[in-house]
């Protein structure tokens, strides 16, 4: 029986109105669009090395029929002793994005405002106006780097929160120490300073790390995210986790997660790939030393491509990246074509195995000679 939706009610006008987020098509997808099966899966930042094998080896232990730790206790404790930092200002979520969420319900009132920058992680935006609030972005330069200036002279207006990530999605750039401290300084009083660490564990040495960074900072209040998906190999089962700078706000976060939030399977395997810290090590230098190769490759081909610290680039296509991608699909490629206004010229692109990375330089350049 097919319902009436006239007689439904209407959605608040902010969900109404909310971008839809970018997300990668699925394997399935991929084979069906493409009719291949050999599919390159280049869109969604993930380890193309997978998990530490201490993961399955750990899975073992894994009781479906039991709820998991409403308290995330051991995953927090391991975190803790990694971090050196109380448990009790450490809170755990599916994956990164769910504490964005509930920090934007933890914070936000209609009217406030949310100060990022562009082009943006989606879901800083898509949340933030879930929540009603008014968002802000700050261009970065055309060169791609941080205008900490122009960041500094918003936060003059008092935002709520400032959500900003380094290494940036969809960029790649990080925050180099002379850039984050005079961005921290410029953090007022009730301004919540929320850094995006997710892939963190990619960038070169260098480049400060930023919890350790605000950890050692008095007078602001902040919180760092990261992730498990990415360096850790764990995109499938969801599992971030945020570090706050006092424990009341790790409490407000709390309150807006909802109960058994993170899954036993979660818990138990980023617990496991914690403790193997040279499976990470060595899958994300693999990835570096591939970044480095495949931006190479895509410069000989005369594209722009961003100076990355993740495991991704950003190009310039300097044509509609979504007709590329499209075509790219056909060939069984997936990436991501970026539909930020002002950026649908540009184009993301994971840094997969060796073959993979060939492959797609291969075909673009094919398609891009074919525009």
């Amino acid at each position: 029986m097919q319902t009436d939706h006239e007689n439904a009610p209407a959605p608040r006008e902010e969900v109404a109105a909310l971008p839809a987020y970018n997300a990668g098509i699925t394997f399935a997808a991929a084979r069906r669009i493409s009719g291949r099966n050999d599919i390159a899966a280049l869109a969604s930042n993930e380890n193309p090395y997978g998990a530490s094998p201490r993961v399955s080896e750990a899975l073992g232990s894994l009781v479906p029929s039991r709820y998991s730790d409403p308290a995330c206790s051991a995953l927090r404790q391991a975190l803790s002793e990694k971090l050196g930092i109380v448990p009790d200002r450490i809170v755990c979520g599916n994956g990164s994005e769910d504490l964005i969420s509930a920090l934007c319900r933890a914070y936000l009132r209609n009217g406030d405002i949310v100060l990022t920058i562009s082009p943006c992680f989606g879901l800083h935006e898509i949340e933030a106006m879930a929540a009603g609030a008014q968002l802000v972005k700050v261009p970065m330069t055309k060169e791609f780097d941080y205008d900490v200036d122009a960041l500094a002279q918003k936060l003059a207006l008092g935002p709520k929160i400032l959500f900003i990530s380094s290494p940036s999605n969809p960029v790649g750039a990080a925050l180099s120490r002379q850039e984050l401290a005079p961005l921290v300084d410029a953090v007022p009083p009730g301004t919540l300073f929320v850094l995006d660490e997710a892939y963190f564990e990619m960038v070169d040495p260098g480049y400060p790390d930023g919890l350790k960074f605000l950890n050692e900072r008095q007078g602001v209040a902040w919180v760092v995210l990261r992730t498990f998906s990415k360096a850790y190999g764990l995109a499938g089962l969801r599992v971030g986790y945020g570090v706050s700078s006092h424990c009341c706000i790790a409490r407000a976060m709390r309150a807006c997660l909802t109960p058994f939030n993170v899954n036993a399977a979660a818990q138990i395997a980023a617990a496991a790939a914690l403790q193997d810290r040279d499976w990470m090590q060595e899958t994300t230098a693999k990835m570096r030393r591939s970044r480095a190769s495949l931006a190479d490759r895509l410069r000989g081909l005369g594209i722009r491509v961003v100076p990355s610290q993740a495991n991704f680039l950003f190009l310039d296509l300097e044509t509609d990246a979504a007709r590329v991608a499209g075509a790219l699909l056909q060939k069984g490629i997936i990436v991501k074509p970026w539909m930020e206004t002002g950026y649908t010229d540009h184009l993301r692109v994971s840094v997969g195995k060796a073959e993979d990375n060939e492959r797609f330089a291969q075909e673009l350049a094919r398609t891009l000679a074919l525009a």
